[in-house]
């Protein structure tokens, strides 16, 4: 899995400075990070509306629309996938209780 979304990462950041004419990607980067934030919100409902529902294949569907606008999100704002995973890597072993404990407010 994370090949695939180190794939999509790249070729999202390819087309960050495309024709917004010539990508869907490029035409949400062009529109700035509060359109892409919004859009990912879109999104991140329409998957928990398909969770609620039960439906496997459309959740499946959303699911993967949550991934894409969430690297196009992170695109948009010059964060990187490996930041992120970086982030779960260090993550990794602790309890989510102390985790959350420890962030400072």
């Amino acid at each position: 899995m994370t090949d695939t979304l180190n794939r999509l990462a790249a070729t999202i950041a390819a087309r960050k400075g495309a024709d917004p004419d010539s990508s869907w990607t490029a035409k949400l980067l062009a529109k700035g990070p509060e359109k892409c934030a919004e859009k990912f919100g879109e999104e991140a409902i329409e998957a928990i509306i398909e969770a609620v529902k039960g439906d496997r294949a459309k959740l499946t569907s959303e699911a993967a629309d949550v991934l894409y606008h969430l690297l196009v999100m992170l695109a948009a704002r010059d964060v990187a996938l490996t930041e992120v995973l970086a982030e779960l890597d260090r993550r990794e072993g602790l309890s989510g209780l102390a985790e959350k404990a420890a962030r400072q407010p």
